[in-house]
This record gives C-alpha cells, sequence and structure tokens, in this order.
C-alpha cells in the first residue's frame, strides 16, 4: 500500500536545484523518511536522475553512527562526491540530520558546491528550525510535514467517509496505522509510540530528572485540547489537583519541548478589532488526535473537542498561519445597560493576502445553535471569507450575510473547499 504525499512531494520537487538546503520537518513517524527516501527518488528517477546520482543516509541507523560526527559526516559525504565529479548533479538524502553534531558546519560546505543538491529530514525544532533562520542565513527552505490529511487517510482506508472520519478522529493520521487491522493493536501502537518514542526523545534530549510532571502536564493538555490556558493557570491546576508546586517557568519550558517535539502546537489570540496579538491565554492542539486519545487511555473522545483539533490540523496542513479571533462587541443587557463582551472566532487563518474566519461546530440543531455559531462572524466588519465548519452532512449553503456553511467532510475532501 502505498500513500501519495503529493502536496509535499510537489513542494521538494519545486526547489528542486535551488541554492537552498531543503529541510522536511515533523514529528517522528509522520511519513519523513518515507517522503524523502521513497516518493523522492521515485519522482527524481522519472525525471531522468540515474540511482548512482542519489546519496541516502539514515543517521538514525545504527551502521551511520560513524557519520554522527562533524568530521564523519564530512568524510561521509565527501567521498560520495568526489566520487562522482564531472558527472552530474549528486542528490543528497539526509534522514535526521539533527542526530550529527556540528551539521551546520557540514552542510554549508556542500552548499558551496555547485554539483550537490542538499535534502535533509529533522524531528526536533528548536534544533533545526532555529539553525535554518540562523546558521544558514536564508540559505535553506524548511518544508513542514504532518500526518496524514483525512483527504490523504481515505486514499488508504477501505470504507466510507463516515466510518473513516470515526477511525481517524480516534486513531489519528500517522501512516503506520494502517499497518494493524484490529483495534486492540492500533490502541497499543499509539500509547507505546506516545511513551517509548515521543516522551523518551524529550527527556533524554533535555536530561529530565522528574519526568512525571511532564507526563501530567501532557495529560492535562490532552485533556484541555481548545480551551483558553497558560502556564500559570496551568501552574494552578497542579497546584490544586495534582497537589503539586510546580513553577509557571517549569511548565513554559516543558510546553516549549513539546512544541519543538511537534506534539502540539499554540495557537494565540488576536484581537480582531484592534489589530493586535493578545499574550495570554492561549490554545493548544495536538498534531495528531490518536497520540492525544492514546494519552488519555482512549477515556475522552468528545467528537466536539477532536473535530475542532481535526480542523485546525487541516488548516494548518494547507500551510496557514492559525490563530484564535477575538471580537469585542458592546451589548445592552435586560436593563439597558450597554455592557462590553468578547465573541470568539474559532480560527483566523492566514497566508499571503489570504484569510479566512472559520468556526467549528460539531452539530447545528437548531436556529438558535445557528445563531450562536454565526454571532462572532457577523461582528467582523471586514471582506474576507466567513464559514461554519460543521459535523452535520448537509453540503454546502450560503446564508444573507454571506456566511457559508459547510459539512466536515466537504470541508477535508475538497482541497478548494474555502474557495466555495
Amino acid at each position: 500500500m502505498e500513500i501519495r504525499r503529493d502536496t509535499y512531494l510537489e513542494a521538494l520537487a519545486s526547489m528542486r536545484h535551488t541554492s537552498f538546503i531543503k529541510a522536511v520537518t515533523g514529528m517522528r513517524r509522520c511519513g519523513k523518511s518515507y517522503l524523502l527516501f521513497r516518493l523522492f527518488p521515485e519522482y527524481l528517477r522519472s525525471q531522468g536522475v540515474a540511482e548512482e546520482q542519489i546519496v541516502k543516509l539514515s543517521l538514525d541507523s545504527f551502521a551511520a553512527r560513524p557519520m554522527r560526527s562533524a568530521q564523519g559526516l564530512y568524510d561521509y559525504l565527501d567521498a560520495k562526491v568526489k566520487a562522482r565529479a564531472g558527472r552530474g548533479m549528486t542528490y543528497v538524502l539526509i534522514d535526521e540530520i539533527q542526530l550529527a553534531e556540528g551539521f551546520e558546519d557540514v552542510l554549508n560546505d556542500f552548499l558551496r558546491r555547485p554539483d550537490v543538491d542538499l535534502y535533509v529530514t529533522g524531528s526536533n525544532a528548536r534544533l533545526l528550525s532555529r539553525d535554518i533562520i540562523t546558521t544558514f542565513r536564508g540559505r535553506a527552505h524548511e518544508i513542514r510535514l504532518y500526518p496524514l490529511t483525512f483527504r490523504e487517510y481515505m486514499t488508504a482506508y477501505d470504507g466510507t467517509p463516515g466510518r473513516g472520519l470515526d477511525g481517524y478522529m480516534t486513531y489519528g493520521g500517522l501512516p503506520q496505522i494502517f499497518e494493524y487491522k484490529t483495534e486492540p493493536q492500533r490502541v497499543e501502537f499509539l500509547k507505546n509510540l506516545f511513551t517509548e518514542t515521543y516522551l523518551r526523545d524529550i527527556k533524554e534530549r533535555y536530561t529530565l530528572r522528574d519526568d512525571g510532571d511532564m507526563e501530567e502536564l501532557v495529560d492535562i493538555v490532552a485533556s484541555n485540547i481548545g480551551a483558553l490556558t497558560n502556564p500559570r493557570k496551568l501552574a494552578d491546576t497542579f497546584r490544586s489537583e495534582k497537589r503539586r508546586n510546580l513553577s509557571p517557568d517549569t511548565i513554559k519550558a516543558y510546553l516549549g519541548y513539546l512544541e519543538d517535539a511537534f506534539l502540539i502546537e499554540r495557537a494565540t489570540r488576536y484581537d480582531l478589532k484592534g489589530k493586535r496579538y493578545i499574550d495570554t491565554p492561549y490554545k493548544y492542539y495536538f498534531a495528531d488526535t490518536g497520540l492525544r486519545n492514546a494519552r488519555l487511555n482512549f477515556r475522552q473522545t468528545e467528537p466536539t473537542h477532536l473535530m475542532e483539533n481535526v480542523v485546525y490540523n487541516e488548516l494548518r496542513a494547507r500551510g496557514f498561519n492559525v490563530d484564535v479571533g477575538v471580537v469585542p462587541v458592546r451589548r445592552t443587557n435586560a436593563a439597558g445597560i450597554v455592557q462590553r463582551a468578547q465573541l470568539e472566532v474559532d480560527f483566523v487563518c492566514n497566508m499571503g493576502s489570504r484569510r479566512y474566519y472559520i468556526q467549528s461546530a460539531y452539530s447545528l440543531p437548531d436556529e438558535e445553535k445557528v445563531r450562536q455559531e454565526e454571532a462572532s462572524l457577523r461582528s467582523i466588519d471586514d471582506y474576507f471569507k466567513r464559514i461554519i465548519v460543521t459535523g452535520d452532512d448537509i453540503g454546502i449553503r450560503r446564508n444573507e450575510a454571506g456566511i457559508t456553511t459547510m459539512s466536515i467532510y466537504d470541508f477535508l475532501l475538497r482541497p478548494d473547499s474555502l474557495e466555495l
């Protein structure tokens, strides 16, 4: 079974032969190696590139241990490139580049060679993204890889979209989930993966002595996806529910570790009328709902929150920057007193000059719920498109205020859904 990742493949292909390091980043097991070592070489061969022009190096393999030092990596690549001197471009593909000490200097050296085209993957945001910005000084291009979108998921799923979405929200979009045929197997895979891969990576990378607090924090964040929070609120939760004193600074650091591992993402609040960001509180979403559910032992699988997380992930996979919108309004109460209030827009999505306002509503059972979901969208006074995504299978419709309502299936399965 082959799951196509055409969006990412096209992104790599479009950067071919440019004077940049092409860096594919993303969480462990989301498909970076598959993209770089299988799909991309297939593309290169289809373009007439010979097999001997492609150099592959997996730094997380035992055989690659000697190449994890700067000198070892340099010597290995230098020998491979010199062996092909004068015979065209050499495509260097390196998996898990962050495992090599001093990789920045090595890559900068090969970046200067006109007959070398560099592609790398990395699983740690702080290590790789920071170095892309600083060390390479604009000479690296980052391609962020996410777990499968629902559209990609359905290319491998044998069933209806309804049953597929249930499975997707429950077990997530890591490609390996399709290798397990039963629910107990999927549950065990995800639970072990979270503990033995992601959390262990974080503990080893940051030499955490007391990892119990980190695990408790993961559980709290997982239980409150899409809820407004900040380190101080989380510290209060530790004090009241866990009987533990954990400082806001420590919690902030732990949240940073989880973000660096691409496990969670933070959505910041944005005042749509004041045109400014609000520092705190903010929301967290899991990059994969299956991992989130596994962490909670599949006890909290509320479709309302999971659908909101899926909508957020879809927008990020499409390349949007996503914020939480705040719309200040004035309302008159029953006593005739004008009061200030804030309405929330679930997602403010930006990409260049494009912007969309999106509400996630699992169900719209009556007119009152419709009015509730539309209230913040109707209070926005610009011309950008406003959309409500609902779990109800209603197709696509637009009201007199120009607000589009569409089903989650149309939103996720149609690549042009935001333009409909």
